[in-house]
């Protein structure tokens, strides 16, 4: 491997969405920083069959304002 192409790789921790947390090595931000997750597979509809709709900053919301006029115009 060439010397000097690479990110640092050094430990960070991880918040999951229910408050546990790990360490894990990335090379994410700086050494010792943490990644809050928003989404993780404890409640990612994928792994629990459970459908809902998650609105991280306002998002949803401002999307039904601005298109929840738009659809097929009944007679």
């Amino acid at each position: 491997m060439k010397a000097g192409i690479h990110p640092d790789y050094h430990e960070i921790t991880v918040i999951m969405t229910d408050g546990t947390t790990f360490t894990t090595r990335s090379c994410m931000g700086k050494p010792g920083e943490t990644l809050r997750l928003d989404i993780d597979p404890k409640s990612h509809p994928a792994w629990t069959g459970v459908q809902r709709i998650i609105d991280t900053g306002g998002r949803v919301a401002r999307f039904n304002q601005k298109f929840g006029g738009l659809g097929l115009k009944r007679k």
